[in-house]
């Protein structure tokens, strides 16, 4: 029979992902003065950075109602997510998918809450980025942006697999 875990053992990971989160900004921020960079290889820096906007800086010039903002829906979606875990519990890789996002997710609420800014510390860069992005650098992100990311893939993963039986 297979296991099926309890709420617990999703919202764990996701305080797994918060606490990794908060603990690598929490030391980026210890060690780091604002645009500081360590080259580490050549296609990756660690850096700080302060981003009071969105995914890409997305709305990081507005003005500051952003920072509530995107609060707000950071904790909306919180909500929304714990109740979705709570309805389908079972579902693994839903589960493990909406744990990643949820626990991103409140990463950079607290982040927003705290300093009105998300810290990101994580640079990649190559050449054949140039053409997009200002000197090959994709825009500096977080373990809380990879949670999201890698819950965003496993969530459309999960919808393909999820077709994929209904139509057998």
């Amino acid at each position: 029979m297979e296991s099926r875990p309890g709420l617990s053992r999703w919202l764990a990971l996701a305080l797994l992902i918060l606490v990794a989160d908060q603990l690598s900004k929490w030391w980026i921020l210890a060690n780091y003065a604002q645009h500081e960079a360590t080259v580490l290889t050549g296609f990756f820096n660690l850096v700080r950075v302060h981003n009071p906007g969105a995914a890409f800086s997305f709305l990081a010039d507005a003005g500051g109602w952003q920072r509530w903002f995107f609060t707000a829906l950071g904790l909306g979606a919180a909500g929304f997510i714990v109740w979705l875990l709570r309805a389908h519990v079972g579902q693994r890789l839903f589960c493990f998918a909406l744990s990643c996002v949820l626990g991103g997710a409140l990463g950079n609420v607290i982040d927003r809450m705290l300093h009105g800014y998300v810290v990101d510390m994580l640079d990649f860069h190559w050449t054949w980025l140039e053409p997009m992005f200002a000197g090959g650098h994709f825009p500096a992100f977080n373990v809380a942006d990879v949670a999201i990311s890698v819950g965003a893939a496993g969530l459309i993963l999960d919808e393909l697999l999820r077709v994929r039986r209904a139509r057998n």
